[in-house]
């Protein structure tokens, strides 16, 4: 009972985190990066934050959903979030969007390992 409770907490945050990098990574990029050009809209770049927000939200999707998939679903989430930040920091002027992604794929990590504790 205990270890399910945990679970749904855990679920929650990953929604949560899910949630909020969808938010930031598609704000940013629809407004700053548009605005700013440059670096900021290089088709790989941009592609990636695009991509970003979409498996972000796709993800919270499934956990809402209770998918049988969500926990393969979180793992590929947080493999994009991370290339996300780690692209985000290297062009620059994103880190609302770096940590954004960072905290998302810690917790999408969690969540895709639970099954397996």
């Amino acid at each position: 009972m205990n270890h399910s409770t945990h679970t749904e907490h855990a679920m929650q945050d990953c929604i949560q985190a899910c949630s909020h990098c969808h938010q930031v990574c598609l704000q940013t990029a629809m407004n700053h990066c548009l605005e700013t050009g440059g670096k900021h809209v290089e088709a790989e770049h941009f592609r990636l934050m695009m991509s970003c927000a979409e498996i972000c939200q796709t993800s919270a999707n499934f956990q809402l959903s209770n998918s049988s998939f969500h926990r393969r679903l979180c793992q590929l989430c947080a493999e994009i979030c991370e290339a996300c930040a780690a692209d985000c920091e290297k062009v620059g002027g994103m880190d609302e969007c770096v940590v954004a992604c960072r905290e998302c794929a810690v917790s999408c990590r969690q969540m895709a390992g639970v099954q397996h504790n």
